[in-house]
């Protein structure tokens, strides 16, 4: 019998990262139940809405949404739906379902994540028919390619793969039809701060080079630098969750900058305060009656040291530099 294999620092930090995607789902999911916005299908991923959050987080997950969602589903209809998405560490995120509803569906929808947490997403996308009913409704033939690690119908397909290894995420998407001459979304929320700078720098580098029209949006940390910055840092190596790519999130420039030295064309960035305060403001003075808030300061600097920048290459002239609003 095989000798195991010594439990390494790295199985211990690659399960603290894979755990924060519980977290963000447990999060959506008790803030859409109050009424933040909508999302009918996170429910079949998180069993119950869970403890209170307190009304900043919640409020930070508002505009985390809809921030993202805004530039995604603005490129989305540049290109009349004739592109991809590639929705990288997407956890148990549900953007494919309300595309779907929305009309706004690419031509296909990829998401890469750890080969366990696809595991646990494929279950729950098979024993849930209201996930599992849209991949059927936009599948063209009898059978779907479905094994442990991986899921692939015509419009969506989840794979198993780890980002640090550019090479064999490369095959992994190209075997289920990735089309490089297709305008693409690559889509990162709180996934490159946990990579190594090298280790971010090659998945960018390689998105730049294999895409000739795309835009990449990046949902992070930012001003890591300053003390609220550290005592963030601090409260995730309590849980062994290392922040190993910090040093690029030292300031808006500096997210920039990691597009621009790996070959986007065009790089930009806001906090979130500064995003928070550019969003609809009916929707937002709705959202503000959801919950008292006493904690405004603590909201501000919340929302001041995370940020959403977007880098793109625009051979087709689709207009992919974007904006929030």
């Amino acid at each position: 019998m095989a000798a195991r294999q010594p439990f390494t620092y790295m199985d211990t930090a690659d399960e603290a990262v894979r755990a924060t995607c519980d977290d963000a789902t447990i999060c959506k999911r008790f803030a859409t139940s109050k009424g933040y916005w909508k999302d009918p299908y996170i429910q079949y991923f998180a069993r119950s809405v869970g403890e209170r959050k307190a009304p900043e987080i919640n409020r930070g997950y508002y505009a985390r949404v809809k921030g993202v969602n805004h530039l995604l589903d603005a490129f989305i209809r540049n290109s009349e739906c004739n592109c991809q998405v590639i929705n990288l560490g997407a956890g148990l995120d549900t953007t494919f379902w309300r595309l779907k509803d929305e009309n706004l569906l690419p031509k296909k929808f990829f998401e890469v994540d750890f080969p366990t947490v696809v595991a646990r997403k494929i279950h729950n996308i098979k024993t849930k028919p209201p996930l599992s009913k849209h991949l059927i409704e936009t599948h063209s033939t009898d059978s779907l390619i479905l094994d442990t690690q991986s899921l692939d119908s015509d419009r969506y397909c989840i794979i198993g793969a780890d980002l640090r290894d550019i090479s064999a995420l490369d095959e992994k998407l190209k075997k289920f039809h990735l089309n490089p001459d297709l305008p693409t979304v690559l889509l990162s929320e709180c996934v490159l701060v946990y990579m190594t700078p090298s280790q971010s720098s090659n998945l960018l580098r390689w998105a730049a080079e294999i895409f000739h029209t795309a835009m990449f949006i990046n949902y992070e940390q930012v001003n890591m630098s300053d003390r609220f910055g550290q005592v963030m840092i601090e409260n995730l190596l309590r849980r062994q969750c290392s922040l190993a790519g910090a040093e690029l999130c030292q300031s808006l420039d500096t997210q920039k900058e990691r597009f621009l030295k790996t070959g986007w064309e065009h790089a930009d960035a806001l906090d979130m305060m500064t995003v928070y305060s550019m969003l609809p403001q009916d929707d937002v003075a709705r959202m503000e009656c959801l919950e008292f808030l006493d904690e405004k300061e603590l909201l501000q600097q919340l929302l001041q040291h995370y940020n959403i920048c977007w880098a793109s290459k625009d051979k087709l002239n689709l207009g992919t530099q974007g904006s929030v609003v």
